[in-house]
């Protein structure tokens, strides 16, 4: 795609993501224009070849973080910089290979008809998906939909999707979580508060072992235990709103 969108970005936090981060950004620049990189303190020399890469093409812009300060982090540094610059709506995808960056296409049209929705993918898992993750997330999602009282989140932890940009800056300006592994579906929980509408697109989803180039940052003990306090502190947000949302909810029916 050469002429680039006014409106939408597609945004790629990376952290030491291996030989697969290539592929994945190639293929978003294939589909969409402009493609943001945000190199997250990675060290293990992806960041030079990102760097090149995004030399030879105008619609690919790289911008480095020294340091790794998370994927919510590095999220939110892109978010201000695209803000500044009058996008209003950004497709994040991991860098790993994992997400369908051919999809893109779909998920910005289904954004452009829905402007003020957020675009959530909800993953169609084959066989070299792990269990322990697959029926892990079924726990996610189950207190995602308690906590937004049945805001139709179809996957609260895939980090394919579209975010509107200033609604989700409005959310993580003055809240010091969603930093790190807890972004994703603490932004799903906490932008279905707002009133930000759902909309769920099946996406394909791929893990690939060590000897394909995979790599996996995620951490069974650290990460859960993450998630559990994440939804801990949402669930007393939960009850404070619980009188707004059922207002909302008897509203809708």
């Amino acid at each position: 795609m050469s002429s680039p969108s006014k409106t939408h970005i597609v945004l790629i936090p990376s952290y030491n993501p291996g030989v697969k981060v290539y592929e994945s950004v190639r293929t978003a620049r294939q589909v969409w224009n402009p493609v943001w990189v945000i190199i997250d303190g990675s060290s293990d020399g992806s960041e030079i070849t990102l760097h090149d890469m995004a030399k030879s093409d105008s619609g690919l812009r790289v911008i480095h973080l020294s340091r790794n300060k998370g994927k919510g982090a590095a999220v939110l540094h892109g978010l201000h910089i695209a803000s500044a610059e009058g996008f209003t709506h950004v497709l994040t995808m991991d860098s790993d290979g994992q997400h369908p960056a051919d999809l893109i296409p779909q998920f910005m049209d289904e954004s452009m008809k829905n402007p003020d929705a957020m675009i959530l993918g909800k993953p169609i898992f084959d066989a070299s998906a792990p269990n322990i993750r697959v029926q892990g997330r079924k726990i996610s999602n189950w207190w995602a939909n308690l906590e937004t009282l049945g805001g139709g989140i179809g996957d609260s932890l895939f980090g394919f999707r579209i975010y509107p940009i200033e609604p989700l800056r409005k959310v993580m300006r003055f809240n010091p979580w969603m930093r790190h592994f807890d972004f994703d579906p603490e932004a799903a929980v906490r932008l279905s508060w707002r009133g930000v509408r759902v909309v769920n697109l099946p996406a394909p989803v791929r893990y690939f072992s060590i000897e394909e180039g995979g790599v996996s940052h995620f951490r069974y003990l650290r990460d859960n235990i993450l998630l559990t306090w994440m939804y801990t502190r949402l669930f007393v947000g939960f009850v404070l709103r619980l009188p707004m949302l059922l207002m909302r909810r008897l509203s809708q029916v």
